[in-house]
């Protein structure tokens, strides 16, 4: 098939997707996800994951953590710190703690069906911590409940998972080397990683707001389109060449560009290529979905699905509890939680990209 009949393909399945979603009143993502299933080499075998749309579903994911870094705001982390760092915190680390301890229990008891080391069940259960900010988000905005009690709660909790995003970037290709250089990769990836955030956070908003407002001052749309596809590239090229991921740059060019005042432009501008691009991403997350393992794997796909969200709802229930919550906006807020979201999506594929995860394995997952 050539690269234009491909990318037809691709553009067909899509739309195809989304409009039958929009008409059943569900998140265009499955629909992305839907038709990258059916198009795929386990399905109707239309089209292979191949290396091109694979990279360019890629640059999904560096617009999508452009965009989490350009709603990121200082002032309104400290504002919020409480649900943050409190119980946001305690959210990320418990189901992290708990999903480790649980996949690795799993592999003693399945043995050949569920077979993992420890490196893989960390991984995984930062997959696991994740919620999706798109999809929530999206959800209280249309029924006026981000200023509620337990709107506020959730908005910490998806902000400090946002956060958390950062270092399982850095951790996830460490955990891939070998025993014996394990800790030195997590060490020195960690280094990388702290010294790259330094400079770029301390200087760089200065830097940001100057070359901006040059920019800008020429009132040219194009160019300003342009620079902004460069600033976005450009920082993700540049972590990745440090030999961290290209979504760790995209995400620190978000919030140096969240710091000035053309942050509301950006995102607007910004907003077509981050949809369209991730739309693509998850088409070829969908065409790796072997449909033949799920039915023969059908016991341990609803295990995978049921605890993990029970595991979330009750911890997220439970903490929001503890913390002063009403037993209904606790409740609440572990119902807008205990799924997964996007950000799983982009750690697992890392994860697999990395050989953390066996194929036979990802796709019950």
């Amino acid at each position: 098939m050539s690269s234009l009949a491909l990318t037809l393909l691709y553009l067909l399945a899509a739309v195809l997707g989304v409009v039958a979603c929009r008409s059943l009143k569900l998140p265009p993502m499955l629909g992305y996800l839907a038709a990258g299933v059916l198009i795929g080499p386990h399905a109707l075998a239309l089209a292979q994951n191949s290396e091109g749309v694979r990279h360019l579903g890629e640059f999904g994911v560096v617009f999508l953590m452009f965009a989490i870094g350009l709603e990121f705001s200082l002032p309104k982390l400290r504002a919020m710190r409480r649900q943050v760092f409190g119980l946001g915190l305690m959210q990320v680390v418990l189901t992290m703690t708990a999903a480790t301890g649980g996949a690795l229990l799993m592999s003693h008891w399945l043995g050949g069906v569920w077979e993992m080391g420890w490196q893989t069940a960390v991984a995984l259960s930062g997959v696991m911590a994740m919620s999706s900010t798109a999809i929530v988000v999206k959800l209280m905005a249309e029924r006026a409940e981000l200023e509620s009690e337990h709107g506020r709660r959730v908005m910490g909790i998806l902000l400090f998972q946002d956060l958390a995003v950062v270092p399982l970037l850095v951790l996830i290709p460490a955990l891939a080397s070998s025993a014996d250089q394990l800790l030195p990769a997590l060490g020195w990836a960690l280094i990388k990683a702290t010294v790259l955030v330094g400079l770029l956070l301390t200087g760089g908003q200065r830097v940001m707001r100057w070359w901006l407002t040059l920019v800008a001052r020429r009132k040219s749309d194009e160019l300003f389109m342009l620079n902004l596809l460069l600033i976005t590239l450009g920082m993700a090229w540049l972590t990745e060449l440090a030999g961290l991921s290209l979504a760790l740059g995209a995400f620190i060019a978000g919030v140096l560009v969240s710091e000035t005042e053309y942050r509301h432009q950006v995102g607007s501008d910004i907003r077509p290529f981050h949809d369209v691009l991730l739309g693509l991403f998850f088409i070829t997350i969908g065409m790796m979905l072997d449909w033949h393992i799920l039915v023969d794997r059908w016991g341990l796909v609803l295990l995978l699905l049921t605890v993990p969200l029970l595991m979330k709802l009750v911890f997220i229930l439970l903490l929001a509890r503890a913390m002063g919550a009403t037993t209904g906006v606790a409740l609440r807020t572990g119902l807008y939680l205990a799924q997964a979201g996007e950000f799983g999506f982009v750690l697992l594929s890392l994860t697999q990209r990395n050989g953390l995860v066996e194929p036979a394995l990802m796709n019950p997952i």
